[in-house]
């Protein structure tokens, strides 16, 4: 199982004092050098963390993959197709919201992630839709011709009682399933760490956990590399299993 990083909050940072370090592109170096298989950034519609500026640097640098996260508004749309990163996830967006609530409504907003996948995949940007794991919303994605999605693990992270845990992992395991068994290539992500993480492994056919938040934290504490050489060598042994 691979293992992208999401370095949103390495620019957070930066913001804090509206400064110019730490350099997202220095951590995405840091990161590739521990293992990490893709790169994660959200251009958010306020720019709260990251600019324009890291996402065209990143796209240079970056060896592994470069995956960016972004709402359909017609301006990052825009930023999108001039960049050409390799793989684009489309993810719902609040300007109140601290950190993203919850999955893309696909049944909701068919026309409109349509027009926007189309327009993606003429500049040959594979296309990933984050969802909830639930088989209505990947259905949807099936007739939009979709061949990724992430799904949405922040109700499994988010949940306090053993018997909750134990549904909300289920729930994740049966969507990706459904989704594998019709061709897709199935992700995960949010609000993983480095306790929750390892049931989720045990999942075989998710083929790639996108973290960000629990790995800045611990790397505040222990460095950007071995924090991801922690959590690779957290998805590995586990996956073993």
């Amino acid at each position: 199982m691979r293992l992208g990083v999401n370095i949103d909050h390495i620019a957070s940072i930066r913001q804090i004092r509206r400064a110019t370090a730490p350099e997202p592109v220095f951590a995405a170096f840091l990161c590739e050098a521990a293992g990490a298989d893709s790169i994660v950034v959200h251009l958010r519609e306020d720019r709260r963390h990251i600019k324009e500026r890291d996402l065209y640097l990143l796209k240079q640098v970056v060896e592994t993959k470069l995956n960016l996260e972004m709402s359909l508004a017609s301006d990052i749309v825009d930023v999108a197709c001039d960049v050409c990163p390799p793989q684009v996830t489309l993810v719902p967006e609040r300007r109140q919201e601290l950190t993203t609530e919850g999955g893309l409504d696909v049944v909701g907003n068919r026309k409109r992630i349509g027009r926007v996948i189309d327009k993606l995949k003429r500049h040959n940007i594979m296309v990933s839709l984050f969802i909830d794991p639930v088989k209505y919303q990947i259905d949807e994605c099936l007739k939009l011709r979709v061949k990724m999605v992430e799904l949405h693990t922040g109700r499994y992270a988010e949940a306090r009682t053993d018997s909750n845990k134990r549904s909300r992992l289920s729930e994740l395991a049966r969507a990706a399933s459904y989704a594998h068994q019709r061709g897709m290539v199935v992700n995960a992500g949010h609000g993983l760490d480095y306790y929750n993480v390892p049931a989720v492994v045990k999942i075989k056919c998710i083929e790639e956990l996108n973290i960000g938040y629990s790995i800045v934290c611990r790397a505040a504490l222990v460095g950007l590399e071995q924090a991801v050489r922690e959590m690779k060598e957290l998805i590995r042994s586990h996956s073993c299993l």
